[in-house]
């Protein structure tokens, strides 16, 4: 089941002779102890002895999991958050400031970075292994950028995979289920019908030995295909916006529902009707009218080995995963024909371990779904003449004798006439035709087209030394370095290149960076305490050198007793989306913090918060404004008398993000052979230098030229009209410091008659500063969680079972998209399996959300209910 960390920490059992699993060992302390992890030291050494937090998924909780894949069990481990954007993408998150795109959580499959190289995060598991190929899991919950750089400041998961020479043959898994079932957001295309709530995969693995300890390889296929969760929340994100008026929830003008697109900020307009000035957007369209909510997952690896001793290694590995389902970062994307592909080469030793890998990434025929909504309305009928037929129409009722609420209605139905309908071949031709064209302020393409290659090596200086006997057994020293380069070819939308050599249509644009690090190490007091102190360097393109240290201590008074105690501290630099974007997005400019790519906007920009104030307040007088003076007069008095709300942008270049962390922890066994595990740490972090978006607008004369040197008067009737702003959003920095502190226990008991019994509860907590600009990234994460699991693999003649219930607190949600509070809920997961002695084979009925409790993982996400599955899985 999906077990606690620790709770899978006991041997992750093997198929028999008999093909029945292997009994749970007696000697349970034993065993612990001689789990290992890699992911805490990058050397391997005791899951115990770890000097930070390391949370384990082994093969034996793997089977025991009622998730319906190993990604998805990774929300059970302790202290981990899981947001779920689609059903074939979960992003994972550690200790505070999650988001959709995953940039501060770095991923390893066999120590290969499988991020989407534009994004800066991994999309969910499509590069990663499948079920059948997955050996074991490590998940560091806090900074690890000081070993591993790659922006891990809230954490790494590196995902180890089945080696061709220690498991051979072929192995086969099937796994089908229903989803949706009593739900009204089901996807809206023949809903009925049952290939709308199945769920499949099918998987294969076949491995081979060609020569005896010298040659073998691997390959692995899968096949995904699903009825995507559905984003409908209609809630008004704009539900003041004509309040000075009375026109409330239906009836305002300016509704922008949080999953309905084409009716945000830049769509609005503020129209002077019968000596009222009133909010107006357009339309818009809803989620589910613009989106195939079709989930398919295409992905194939191999992989090569080959052995000159028993301990040296060199594989070469290749990747393709080719996708379509949803993903957010500010907007909601449908990812379509989305293809990766990887290239790895490693070389493993005793001594030396290396390795290179190249990862492509064609984003297919992806599209914004926003930009779609924005222009199939704009594709009907631009804004200005829509506004035009609008406000005739709103005077033809009011003379009429309609209500000012009747009005508005009136006059959307009377602009709106012709508009493109959901389900006509009209309607279907254009949206079609929008997702082709690579313009965000025409169409909705995203075309990007990215290459990233890295080599690394890593060098165990303390066993080459101790061969030679120059080292004793208490010292360790270790020393690698790295680089990485990102190349991206220039759309002219998504991104362009700002330094272009001879050939700009083709010259590439790049971004590298640097680094490296030395680590040192020592046992002490008759091997009871042991010390580490670890120094990285980066230098990243566009910035300076940065250091980052890492000190830790664990002491060990007792076989059974482990404390520890680290200091270390991150950066994490900017992304290339981050740092290089250029988009036209809606109206509004999207573009990098670099100061290559956006000087002289930060300069001459006023923040949008303060421009929104301005506007609302500007309104609110000329509405209250009883006088016989004209609609130009008032307007002109209420732009002077609030002019002094415009707050000038105070932000700036962007510079990385930073944090420092201290955590310390305890883990110990207790009882006969070690049947109870306890693990318990804490943490507090400190932030600086968040990296952010914010909107800023500057203002421009009638012909669109910036006014750099005006008087406020002229800039606040300039920023008075829609006309009057060139509308940017800016990635820079927060000026806020925060800190974030947090602790969680664990607990897992093995009772007699193989029952595993776990409970983990988490604690993680924001403390923001009364000065705080609220420009850092949301916290997004719930106060208190919990998880409470009970199973066992043979309860009567290989009968399995397994539950687990994993609960949290509301929290605060605030991403571009909405901000809010996410209600607290609680999901109840069960399996039932059966292995079938005379073959290799297990079946395993469960279900994810058993009780069907729907319920969002952040606000703007799509409702996930209730998924119940079925899965065969043949061989060892």
């Amino acid at each position: 089941m999906r077990l606690l960390a620790f709770a899978s920490l006991s041997a992750s059992g093997a198929y028999s002779q008999a093909n029945r699993p292997a009994p749970v060992p007696k000697d349970t302390l034993r065993t612990t102890l001689q789990e290992v992890v890699v992911s805490a030291s990058r050397v391997e050494e005791s899951w115990l002895h770890s000097p930070v937090t390391v949370e384990k998924l082994t093969a034996r909780a793997l089977r025991l999991t009622p998730a319906p894949t190993f990604f998805d069990a990774l929300e059970h481990l302790k202290g981990v958050q899981v947001l779920t954007p689609s059903l074939g993408f979960r992003v994972i998150n550690a200790r505070g400031f999650a988001n959709t795109t995953n940039v501060r959580f770095a991923q390893l499959v066999d120590g290969v970075d499988n991020q989407s190289p534009h994004i800066g995060g991994p999309i969910g598991n499509v590069l990663g292994p499948s079920d059948l190929d997955i050996h074991r899991v490590e998940l560091v919950p806090g900074t690890a950028a000081a070993l591993y750089g790659l922006n891990a400041i809230n954490g790494l998961a590196t995902f180890q995979t089945k080696n061709p020479f220690t498991s051979a043959g072929l192995s086969l898994r099937q796994q089908t289920g229903v989803n949706h079932l009593g739900e009204r957001n089901r996807p809206p295309s023949g809903s009925r019908r049952l290939a709308d709530l199945l769920y499949t995969e099918t998987s294969v693995r076949y491995a081979r030995v060609l020569v005896p300890g010298k040659l073998a390889f691997k390959v692995n296929g899968s096949y995904l295909r699903a009825a995507d969760w559905v984003a409908n929340d209609q809630t008004d994100l704009f539900a003041q916006g004509n309040a000075t008026t009375g026109l409330l929830g239906a009836d305002n003008p300016a509704r922008d529902p949080t999953n309905s697109y084409g009716n945000e900020s830049s769509n609005r307009t503020t129209l002077t009707l019968g000596g009222q000035q009133y909010t107006v957007a357009r339309t818009g369209y809803r989620e589910p009218e613009l989106v195939d909510y079709t989930v398919q997952h295409r992905k194939a690896d191999g992989a090569l080995h080959y052995r000159f001793r028993p301990a040296e290694e060199l594989t070469y590995t290749y990747r393709v995963a080719n996708f379509d389902n949803v993903y957010q970062r500010a907007n909601r994307f449908r990812l379509q024909d989305y293809t990766l592909q990887q290239h790895a080469l490693t070389l493993t030793t005793p001594v030396v371990q290396a390795r290179t890998y190249l990862t492509h990434e064609n984003t297919g025929q992806s599209y914004n779904l926003r930009s779609l909504g924005e222009n199939l309305d704009r594709s009907f009928q631009p804004d200005a003449p829509w506004n035009a037929a609008y406000s005739a129409a709103w005077h033809t009722a009011v003379a009429e004798g309609q209500t000012i609420t009747q009005a508005h209605a009136w006059a959307r139905a009377a602009a709106d006439a012709g508009r493109l309908q959901s389900g006509t071949e009209a309607f279907t031709e254009r949206l079609a035709e929008l997702q082709t064209i690579n313009n965000w302020d025409q169409g909705a393409a995203l075309r990007v087209i990215a290459t990233l290659l890295h080599a690394e090596t890593q060098i165990n200086v303390a066993e080459a030394l101790r061969r030679g006997g120059k080292l004793p057994a208490t010292v360790d020293l270790l020393a690698g370095a790295e680089h990485r380069t990102y190349l991206v070819v220039p759309d002219g939308n998504y991104f362009i290149n700002p330094e272009p050599g001879q050939d700009p249509l083709h010259d590439k644009l790049t971004y590298a960076k640097t680094g490296g690090f030395v680590q040192v190490g020592g046992r002490v007091l008759a091997d009871q305490l042991r010390l580490t102190a670890t120094l990285r360097v980066d230098k990243n393109d566009y910035f300076a050198l940065k250091a980052n240290p890492r000190l830790t201590a664990v002491f060990s008074p007792t076989q059974r007793q482990h404390v520890r105690l680290s200091y270390q501290s991150g950066y994490r630099f900017p992304s290339l989306f981050e740092g290089f974007s250029n988009v036209n997005s809606g109206q509004v400019k999207r573009i990098g913090g670099l100061r290559v790519m956006s000087a002289g906007v930060f300069e001459h920009s006023y923040l949008r918060t303060s421009i929104d104030a301005f506007n609302a307040a500007v309104i609110a007088s000329i509405n209250a404004n009883p006088s016989a003076q004209s609609a130009t007069q008032k307007r002109q008095q209420a732009i002077l008398e609030h002019q002094g709300r415009l707050v000038k942008n105070p932000y700036t270049y962007l510079h990385p993000e930073y944090i420092r962390s201290l955590e310390g922890g305890y883990k110990a066994v207790f009882l006969p052979q070690g049947r109870l595990l306890v693990d318990v740490d804490g943490y507090y972090n400190s932030y600086r230098d968040f990296i952010a978006q914010v909107e800023a607008y500057v203002p421009v004369a009638a012909d669109g030229v910036p006014l750099l040197s005006a008087d406020l008067p002229t800039v606040a009737t300039a920023l008075n009209a829609r006309a009057g702003q060139a509308r940017y959003r800016l990635w820079t920095n927060s000026r806020s410091r925060v800190t974030t502190y947090g602790a969680s226990t664990g607990v897992r008991w093995e009772l007699r008659g193989g029952y595993l019994l776990g409970a983990h509860t988490t604690y993680t907590r924001l403390r923001r500063p009364d000065n705080g600009d609220g420009l850092e990234d949301g916290f997004n994460t719930p106060r208190w969680t919990y998880n409470l699991s009970v199973a066992n693999e043979d309860v009567y003649h290989q009968v399995g079972v397994g539950l687990n219930y994993r609960w949290q607190s509301r929290y605060i949600s605030q991403t571009f998209l909405v901000a809010g509070t996410v209600k607290a809920y609680g999901t109840l997961d069960a399996q039932l399996s059966y292995t079938l002695p005379a073959a290799p084979l297990r079946l395993k009925l469960g279900a994810s959300n058993v009780l069907n409790t729907s319920y969002v993982s952040y606000l703007g996400a799509p409702r996930v209910g209730g998924l119940y599955y079925l899965t065969l899985v043949y061989g060892r």
